[in-house]
């Protein structure tokens, strides 16, 4: 059951997040019907619309529940560490009902109007061809990785708008299903389950009120913001949509830990009889891990934290925290995959198997640090330039 929006921010936390956790268990029997499908199975979907977490981050004016940032990302956390794939894509299609928050509000009344429980899937590279014409623009290509694309009703394309002079313009570009094909050609080894397949778009005309640029939201002044005036609606595009992509690697790392912890305190050893938990050296594998996970999580919390205080106070976010921001969230990842690899490795032959959870873990920990926003090294160039006095080269923040 959804929980009222007007519940006090402590309340709504502990509702959402134990609504999650509640899930666990079916959604790790769901996991091998998931590698089927290669997409979420409607159950699943079923089960978060039913919790209200695709509409955590809509706005209030079209039931939404506007929760505070943290508990999206805890709710995300909780969900990947029982089932990665389920919480890749309930991150990536949750975040799109903020980003529609920004857009003009025909364009929000064309997809909440009719239907409030609409989902839109995304694919932001911008790899298609966009031509300006009379009313708006004409859009044609191919977009890869559109995470859950098969449950959604519209579609977010990143794309270049041509300019007579300076840079291209890029904005992105909101299409219905009737205007795209979904071209079924996801199959991996990791994030098996997000049906992360491509979008295909034979010259659709977009009107102008359909598309969003990334300027205004890198300035947190969207046509959105006239229409969703709370704090939640001024805070940047750019760090937002990174952590829609970063939580699931603090679940999987959680979820490896409390795998390994689960299988470590029954094991026995074969050749003499010891008992695994009293090794050493598993004592040390738990308390690193579940330490690095207890640091990263702190330092996000604080900064959503103190992003929203900024927004609550109408004041301006400095250059340079968003810079520490946008490095810290790609940073963690990066260490969530050390934990999962020494899980994987102190589990031993049995993490081999296909049917063990530690496989799923280590594979798709791989998987969503290959997303573009979970490399660490422009980022931390980045961080570190201005550390040093230089200018920042990335304005996705």
């Amino acid at each position: 059951m959804i929980p009222s929006a007007d519940l006090s921010r402590e309340a709504m936390h502990t509702a959402m997040v134990n609504a999650a956790v509640a899930m666990g268990p079916i959604l790790r029997e769901r996991q091998a019907h998931n590698t089927q499908l290669r997409r979420i199975p409607d159950e699943t979907i079923a089960d978060f619309q039913q919790a209200g977490f695709f509409k955590m981050l809509m706005p209030r004016r079209w039931g939404g529940l506007e929760v505070h940032p943290n508990t999206f990302f805890d709710v995300q956390i909780a969900v990947a560490s029982a089932c990665p794939s389920s919480a890749w894509v309930l991150g990536v299609v949750a975040v799109h009902a903020w980003q529609l928050a920004l857009f003009a509000d025909q364009a929000q009344q064309e997809v909440w109007s009719e239907n409030p429980a609409a989902l839109i899937s995304s694919s932001y590279a911008p790899t298609g061809k966009v031509e300006r014409v009379e009313g708006g623009f004409r859009v044609s290509g191919k977009w890869s990785f559109s995470s859950g694309c098969d449950h959604c009703d519209w579609v977010f394309l990143g794309g270049f708008v041509p300019v007579d002079d300076g840079p291209p313009d890029m904005r992105t570009f909101l299409l219905p299903r009737s205007d795209y094909t979904i071209d079924d050609n996801w199959h991996t080894f990791a994030l098996t389950g997000t049906g992360s397949k491509d979008i295909v778009v034979d010259n659709a005309f977009v009107p102008d009120h359909r598309t969003h640029k990334m300027t205004d939201g890198f300035r947190c002044d969207s046509p959105g913001n006239a229409e969703n005036t709370a704090p939640l609606y001024r805070i940047p595009f750019g760090q937002i949509f990174v952590r829609s992509v970063s939580g699931s690697g603090l679940g999987i790392a959680r979820g490896a830990l409390d795998f390994y912890r689960e299988v470590t305190q029954v094991k026995v050893g074969a050749a003499d009889g010891t008992r695994a938990a009293e090794n050493p050296e598993a004592m040390m594998n738990c308390a690193r891990a579940a330490s690095t996970l207890d640091q990263l999580v702190l330092v996000l919390h604080r900064n959503f934290d103190e992003m929203m205080a900024y927004a609550e106070r109408g004041e301006r976010i400095p250059l340079d925290k968003r810079v520490a921001w946008r490095w810290h969230s790609s940073e963690a990842v990066d260490r969530c995959v050390e934990v999962v690899d020494n899980m994987f490795t102190a589990c031993g032959g049995r993490a081999l198997f296909l049917n063990s959870p530690m496989h799923r873990f280590f594979c798709d920990i791989h998987g969503a640090r290959a997303h573009y926003a979970n490399r660490p090294t422009s980022s931390g160039e980045n961080y570190g330039r201005v550390q040093l006095g230089g200018r920042t080269k990335d304005y996705f923040l």
